[in-house]
């Protein structure tokens, strides 16, 4: 059993975003349940309407803390998936706020959920049509 300090410590700096920390990079393709289609970031637009190796669907998933919070980009327009204050995605040029870093969960079907930091109780989903 950690300490309840150390436990603190490691809920404070997963808190902030980490500037020390060499960044874990990943590539890869987003799945939408949902729509049945991968996520693609097209300039401002954020979608779950390509298929399988659209040049737009490639992501870029950088670590954000040394939690689970990243960063997601699209490795073709360079936005980052934010989400506003109403709760839609939108892309930016830039990914340093809070609204577009999100929480990985991996849930128990294997799927990952993706929360966003700044709006807690909010994910990234998508309708049918993406």
């Amino acid at each position: 059993q950690p300490s309840p300090n150390f436990n603190q410590y490691v809920r404070d700096q997963g808190a902030v975003s980490d500037q020390l920390s060499r960044r874990q990079v990943r590539e890869y393709q987003l799945y939408s349940r949902t729509s049945g289609k991968h996520v693609q970031v097209h300039g401002r637009s954020i979608t779950a309407t390509a298929e399988d190796g659209n040049k737009f669907a490639k992501l870029v998933v950088e670590t954000d803390t040394f939690g689970s919070r990243v960063r997601i980009k699209g490795a073709e327009s360079e936005k980052y998936i934010c989400m506003s204050k109403r709760g839609k995605l939108v892309g930016k040029p830039h990914g340093k706020s809070k609204d577009c870093v999100f929480t990985e969960i991996v849930l128990e079907n294997n799927y990952t959920a993706f929360r966003n930091a700044r709006y807690e109780g909010w994910y990234m989903a998508f309708t049918r049509r993406g």
